[in-house]
């Protein structure tokens, strides 16, 4: 267990180091840790966008990369909108994102499909505000500044929840930092509040003197999505790859619910989070979700996001959010409003 009881000054650099080392440019190359490296053998190759603990560290911890007959080779980023240039770029043929950074993408007709998605508690997904603050609850943001990365879960989570507190995008200022610089300005006090999502919200919470101002539980759609490039799942070896890729991660989520402690553990080591964090965030977030098919109900909910997007001029226009799902991959998986997984009420 890493020390936890050092000043929170103490810990910002380490933490900031963290965030910066696990996104921003690609890490395909080199050996080791999260984002590094290819796993598997074979003459086929899948590109997997991923991000800070993620898709790599909950196969790995599963068991789930021990006997690939294909290889993948990983690259990782700070946020799903640099992911998404990269599948779009012909990059990376598939990877993980949120609700909305797909919008975002589709909005500048990016070449991308959502091909599969799970259904999480949005517990994680939060306006962080520092402890001392006098903000109550989120009402009381007009006219403060606010750090979030544009086109993120974390942005549509905002703009949601300014929404239900009666405000407006316009009502506050918006500065669109990815983590690592969101995290220095909200730890040195150029921001009010911070709107971001898990394992982020875990470890500042635990780190960074920070406490919820409100989740987006009963705000959000909890969904997250595996959007690939369309070229790939053209490619009938890399569509099979593709298939046993998004079984994987559905087994994968199935043994996180179940072997918390175990999961955090070796997401811990694999990514340098500290142990309790890593727990807290299984226990908020991680661990819930449950993979579902990209059905009705989640193209209508997504296109929700779109029309919220496109009435605030924060995309260019409205588009038809079906046009861009791919539900070959939905085979007998239980609908998109399946309840997530719970660990209880303290969760």
């Amino acid at each position: 267990m890493r020390a936890r009881h050092l000043a929170p000054a103490a810990l910002l650099l380490p933490f900031a180091l963290l965030l910066a080392a696990c996104g921003g440019a690609s890490r395909a190359e080199g050996g080791g840790g999260t984002g590094s490296g290819t796993d598997g053998k074979g003459s086929l190759t899948l590109n997997v966008g991923d991000q800070k603990g993620g898709s790599e560290a909950l196969l790995r911890a599963a068991g789930e990369l021990d006997d690939l007959p294909y290889r993948i080779k990983w690259s990782t980023f700070t946020s799903g909108p640099p992911l998404l240039e990269a599948i779009n770029a012909g990059a990376v043929d598939v990877g993980a994102v949120g609700n909305t950074p797909p919008v975002f993408a589709a909005a500048a007709k990016s070449k991308i499909k959502v091909i599969a998605g799970s259904h999480s508690r949005s517990d994680g997904e939060t306006i962080l505000v520092k402890k001392g603050s006098p903000l109550k609850r989120p009402a009381q943001l007009k006219g403060k500044s606010i750090a979030v990365a544009q086109g993120s879960s974390a942005h549509y989570q905002l703009i949601a929840s300014l929404k239900k507190a009666g405000l407006t995008p316009k009502d506050v200022t918006l500065n669109y930092l990815q983590p690592a610089d969101a995290l220095a300005a909200f730890t040195r006090g150029k921001v009010a509040a911070w709107a971001v999502w898990d394992p982020y919200t875990s470890q500042a919470l635990d780190q960074a003197d920070a406490r919820v101002l409100t989740t987006g539980q009963g705000v959000v759609n909890g969904l997250s999505f595996q959007v690939a490039a369309p070229a790939a799942l053209d490619d009938k070896k890399k569509s099979a790859a593709l298939r046993d890729y998004t079984e994987r991660l559905r087994r994968a989520q199935d043994w996180v619910f179940k072997h918390p402690d175990a999961s955090a553990e070796a997401w811990a080591k694999e990514t340098g989070l500290p142990d309790k964090v890593a727990l807290d965030a299984v226990k908020r977030t991680r661990g819930t979700a449950v993979a579902v098919a990209v059905d009705k109900a989640a193209v209508a909910s997504e296109q929700r996001i779109v029309d919220a997007f496109a009435a605030l001029k924060l995309i260019p226009r409205s588009f038809d959010f079906g046009a861009f799902v791919d539900p070959r991959f939905n085979g007998d998986l239980p609908p998109s409003g399946t309840a997530p997984r719970t660990y209880g009420k303290d969760h």
